[in-house]
């Protein structure tokens, strides 16, 4: 394997530096007791996250945002297993234009996909109901649920499936502890 000449190390750094620097100066800026930045740094305090818990908005906010989290990335994985191990599994028709349709939505940039769903849903007068949310979310998350669950699959060996079922295991627990 090739080392890094001086040159190759001294882009790193740069490159690094420049990608790295905006993050040190927002942690520098979240520590500061005053409203602006300053150096030297005089002093530490805790006063812009003490803000941030104080506006309940904020954190009714952070807290809708772990419920739809937390409900999307369920859903999404409790459907693309099932699609995952069928499409790996399986040779049907349209197989592989069912796997382009779960996939498209990676292809579409999050801002139109986000700029779209937000116009679909104004159009339907859903554009505040949590379960829209959520199915937006889902269409988005499942993609990439998808491609892992399909990537386990693939690999999987299906004598060991065999071997369950022959010992007795019902069809669904031969299936889920492979």
């Amino acid at each position: 394997m090739k080392q890094n000449g001086f040159w190759g190390l001294l882009f790193n750094a740069l490159f690094l530096t420049f990608i790295l620097a905006p993050l040190v100066v927002v942690l520098l800026v979240a520590f500061t007791d005053k409203g602006f930045i300053s150096m030297p740094f005089d002093g530490a305090s805790l006063r812009w996250f003490r803000t941030i818990l104080d506006n309940g908005d904020i954190v009714s906010a952070f807290w809708l945002s772990v419920r739809l989290a937390f409900a999307a990335a369920t859903i999404g994985v409790a459907l693309a297993v099932p699609a995952a191990l069928a499409i790996a599994r399986y040779r049907f028709a349209g197989r592989a234009a069912l796997m382009s349709f779960f996939l498209s939505p990676m292809m579409i940039p999050a801002v139109v996909l986000g700029i779209a769903f937000l116009r679909f849903l104004s159009l339907l007068n859903l554009s505040g109901s949590f379960w829209a949310l959520v199915a937006t979310h889902v269409i988005i998350v499942l993609p990439y649920a998808l491609r892992l669950a399909l990537s386990s699959a693939a690999g999987l060996d299906c004598d060991a499936e065999r071997a369950t079922l022959s010992c007795g295991a019902s069809r669904f627990t031969a299936s889920c502890c492979r």
